[in-house]
C-alpha cells in the first residue's frame, strides 16, 4: 500500500499540512510520490490568465527541484479537466495500490464538486487546509452564523488568534545530504516549459528571503500613508504568490508578530493597516465557503438578483483597453494590460467607474480583471468587484460613486502614474493632467480621446439606476 501527495493550489513545501502528514506517514520510505496537473482548458474555463498559468509553472517546476531534497519525485501529468484528473487518479490509484491520496483542500465549487466525485468514485482522498490562517467557519457570530459586515470579523477573528493561535508548520528538513541533492540538481530538468510572461515577479523563495523582510523593515511602518498612491511602491506585491499558495498567509503572519509582537492589540497603529488585508483575504475566503452561489456569478445581496444592466458593449471595450478619457482609470488599465497587475486603489476606481459611470455588470469587469491578472483568485476577485458595484456582502452604499477626477487629484497629484502609462500626456502641466479636455482644446492639441461619459451626468444616472 503507498500513499500519493496531490499539489494543487499549494505549490510549496513551507508550511504545506498536506505534505507534512504525507512525510509523517512516509518516515521510512526512500522514494515518494507527488503529483501535479496541468488542466489548460479547465483554467481557461475559470478564465485564469496567461501571466498567472505561467506563474504557477514556473513554480511548479521550482516546487519539483525542492521535493528532490525530500525524496519525493513530482509527476506532472497533463489532463485537459476535472473529469480527466478524476479518471486518472481511479487507474493510478488502482495500478499502483494506493491507500490515500493527501491533497489540501480547494474553495471554490467546481473544485469542491471534483473532490466529492473523487470519494463518490472510491479514490481515497485525505484532506487538510492551507490557505488561511484562521481555518474557514471557525470565526462566527454570537448565533453561529458566518459574519456579513467586515468590521465585527475582523475583531472577532483578531480574539480567536489571541485566544487559539494558528498552526504554522514551518519547512520539512531534507532526507538528504546537500551534497547529494546538488548532485541530482544537476541531471534536473524542469517538467514544464514557460512562456516567460510572468519572469518580471521573482520566484517564491527569493520573495521569502529578501522581499517579504524588506517590506516589514523599511515599508510597512508607512504603508497606511502610503498604499493608496499608485506611483510609490508602497504595497507588499504578495498577492500573486497567495493566490497560487507559493507562500503560506500563516508564515506571513508569524513573520509579522515576531517583528511587531504587539499587532494583535495594535489595531490603531500604523503597521496594522497590512494585517488588515491579510484579514480581508480570511473574509473573503469565508465568505465563498459559506456561500458557494458566489462561485456561480450570483449577487451576495439577492435584492440585485434581477438587474437588468445596460451592458454597452462598445462602452465596455473602451473601458478595457484605457480609452474612457479619464486619465487615472486609462492609466490603470494600461497598467493592468501590460503588466497583469492592477494597484488595489485603482481596482477600486476603475470598478467603480464600469459598475456606475458605464451601468455594465460587474460580472463582466470581474471576468476581465481574472483573464488578465497574474493574482486572479475567485474570492478576491469576486468580493472587491462586488463591494464595488453594491451587490455584495458589507459593499459600498449604492449612493456612492467614486469621481475618478478626485481620485486622480486625491492619489496621483502630480501625474506621476498617469505620465507613466499615458506617455502622451507627459507634457501637461500638474493641474490639467487629471481631466485634460479643456487645457487640450484651448491648446489645439489632438493627444487624447474625449471622455466616453458626463461624471456628472453618469453620477446621477447611477443613482437613479440603483435606487
Amino acid at each position: 500500500m503507498s500513499l500519493l501527495l496531490w499539489f494543487r493550489n499549494d505549490i510549496r513545501i513551507h508550511d504545506n499540512p498536506a505534505l507534512d502528514y504525507f512525510l509523517e506517514q512516509n518516515k521510512d520510505a526512500e522514494t515518494t510520490k507527488a503529483i501535479f496537473f496541468v488542466s489548460e482548458k479547465q483554467w481557461l474555463d475559470h478564465d485564469w490568465s496567461a501571466i498567472k498559468i505561467d506563474f504557477i509553472k514556473r513554480h511548479v517546476n521550482a516546487l519539483a527541484e525542492q521535493l528532490l531534497s525530500l525524496n519525493i519525485a513530482l509527476e506532472v501529468v497533463h489532463c485537459d479537466d476535472f473529469s480527466a484528473q478524476i479518471s486518472f487518479l481511479q487507474q493510478y490509484c488502482q495500478q499502483h495500490n494506493v491507500s490515500e491520496v493527501v491533497a489540501n483542500q480547494e474553495l471554490e465549487f467546481n473544485e469542491k464538486q471534483r473532490d466529492k466525485s473523487c470519494l463518490e468514485q472510491g479514490i481515497p482522498l485525505r484532506m487538510f487546509e492551507s490557505d488561511v490562517i484562521v481555518k474557514k467557519g471557525k470565526v462566527l457570530n454570537k448565533t453561529g452564523e458566518m459574519y456579513k459586515v467586515f468590521t465585527p470579523y475582523k475583531r472577532a477573528w483578531l480574539t480567536y488568534v489571541k485566544q487559539h493561535g494558528f498552526a504554522y508548520l514551518g519547512k520539512p528538513s531534507p532526507k538528504v545530504s546537500k551534497e547529494q541533492s546538488d548532485e541530482v540538481k544537476l541531471t534536473f530538468k524542469p517538467p514544464l516549459n514557460c512562456s516567460g510572461v510572468s519572469d518580471a515577479w521573482p520566484l517564491a523563495d527569493q520573495v521569502e528571503q529578501q522581499v517579504i523582510p524588506d517590506f516589514y523593515e523599511y515599508k510597512v511602518a508607512s504603508y497606511g500613508k502610503k498604499r493608496d498612491f499608485p506611483a510609490i511602491k508602497a504595497t507588499s506585491g504578495l498577492s500573486p504568490y497567495l493566490a497560487i499558495g507559493a507562500i503560506s498567509p500563516r508564515y506571513l503572519l508569524l513573520l509579522f508578530i515576531q517583528r511587531f509582537p504587539d499587532i494583535l492589540v495594535a489595531s490603531d497603529s500604523e503597521e496594522f493597516t497590512w494585517l488588515n488585508e491579510l484579514i480581508w483575504r480570511e473574509f473573503y475566503r469565508n465568505l465563498i465557503f459559506h456561500r458557494q452561489n458566489l462561485s456561480k456569478h450570483q449577487c451576495f445581496n439577492p435584492k440585485y438578483h434581477g438587474v437588468v444592466w445596460p451592458n454597452n458593449n462598445e462602452l465596455f471595450t473602451q473601458w478595457c483597453q484605457g480609452k474612457t478619457g479619464y486619465p487615472l482609470v486609462d492609466a490603470a488599465m494600461r497598467q493592468l494590460n501590460q503588466t497583469g497587475w492592477m494597484h488595489n486603489r485603482l481596482r477600486m476606481v476603475v470598478a467603480s467607474f464600469l459598475t456606475k459611470h458605464l451601468l455594465i455588470d460587474w460580472r463582466w469587469g470581474e471576468k476581465y480583471f481574472m483573464q488578465q491578472l497574474i493574482d486572479g483568485d475567485l474570492a478576491a476577485n469576486n468580493g472587491g468587484w462586488q463591494w464595488a458595484a453594491s451587490t455584495g456582502c458589507d459593499a459600498q452604499p449604492y449612493f456612492r460613486v467614486f469621481n475618478p477626477i478626485r481620485q486622480s487629484e486625491r492619489f496621483d497629484p502630480k501625474g506621476e502614474f498617469i505620465r507613466k502609462f499615458i506617455p502622451e500626456l507627459a507634457q501637461l502641466p500638474d493641474k490639467e493632467i487629471h481631466f485634460p479636455h479643456q487645457y487640450i482644446a484651448k491648446e489645439k492639441l489632438s493627444l487624447y480621446w474625449p471622455a466616453i461619459v458626463d461624471h456628472k451626468a453618469a453620477r446621477l444616472a447611477a443613482l437613479d439606476f440603483y435606487r
